[in-house]
């Protein structure tokens, strides 16, 4: 399995390795779930909370994305994580390579 920063900074995948982005990982890859968030970084902080399957850093972000694009979400459902899912295109994979841009 990748490491959280890797699999935080996947923009991609090539075959069965993932395609890492090496200055986003060198930069903001020690921060955290709520810090991806606060900084607008979306995607990664979503990736990072999928990543540690805590729930409440997982409606943390989408409480996050929805202020910041103005939007009233008040159920947390399977649904919605689903369109999460969809939205920032983060899925759970089982890869064990990695390759950086």
């Amino acid at each position: 399995m990748l490491s959280r920063e890797e699999f935080v900074f996947t923009i991609g995948y090539d075959g069965a390795a993932a395609v890492v982005d090496r200055q986003a990982k060198r930069k903001y890859g020690k921060l955290s779930t709520r810090e991806l968030a606060e900084k607008g970084l979306f995607r990664a902080a979503y990736a990072s909370a999928l990543y540690s399957k805590d729930e409440g850093e997982i409606k943390f972000v989408a409480e996050a994305f929805n202020r910041q694009s103005g939007k009233t979400q008040t159920e947390f459902s399977e649904s919605f994580l689903a369109s999460l899912n969809r939205l920032f295109g983060v899925h759970l994979v089982d890869v064990r390579r990695s390759i950086y841009l």
